[in-house]
């Protein structure tokens, strides 16, 4: 699989986008915890790149999720989400899925995916096992897990930086 990448300019630091021809397939904030793992930490973005693809639907994407984050950091509606290529186990990617369901301005916790999670797919989990998904969530923002909260209400576990999180959440009015 060859991987697109470029940098985007965000007001939180630097992001690295990754997409190849299925859809964007990776977003981190430069130095976050799990950076460039493409689902797991065998598939790493260094592995994957090729420097001189030229992909039209990569392109596409790179050019999507940037008008994406342009007006989502605009304080605007972003709109329809960007092709996604979420790569990971399948438990991860119900999980993040999951994440898809969670409004701007809302957040939800760990137990709460937990719960949502047997109600959807009919199999218990717990949250520490849905944390752990969450936090190799390799399209950070996007996939929303800045969203999840620990059980108290703390913010918790966010690859990106607490800071980060926060900031996030408080561009999206969300009461933390």
């Amino acid at each position: 699989m060859d991987v697109m990448t470029s940098a985007y300019a965000s007001p939180l630091g630097t992001i690295t986008l990754a997409a190849d021809e299925r859809g964007l397939a990776g977003l981190w904030f430069d130095g976050q915890q799990h950076f460039g793992e493409l689902g797991s930490a065998q598939r790493r973005l260094d592995t994957a790149t090729n420097a001189d693809t030229q992909d039209p639907a990569a392109q596409h994407t790179i050019d999507a999720t940037r008008a994406w984050l342009d007006a989502y950091f605009a304080d605007e509606n972003p709109g329809s989400l960007p092709p996604l290529h979420l790569q990971g186990t399948p438990y991860q990617q119900r999980i993040w899925h999951l994440l898809l369901d969670i409004e701007p301005g809302t957040t939800t916790t760990y137990g709460a995916l937990a719960q949502a999670y047997e109600e959807r797919f009919g199999a218990r989990t717990s949250p520490r096992a849905v944390g752990s998904a969450v936090g190799r969530n390799p399209v950070s923002l996007i996939v929303p897990c800045h969203r999840v909260l620990g059980a108290d209400g703390s913010l918790t576990g966010y690859a990106g930086g607490v800071e980060r999180k926060r900031a996030l959440l408080a561009l999206e009015r969300a009461s933390v």
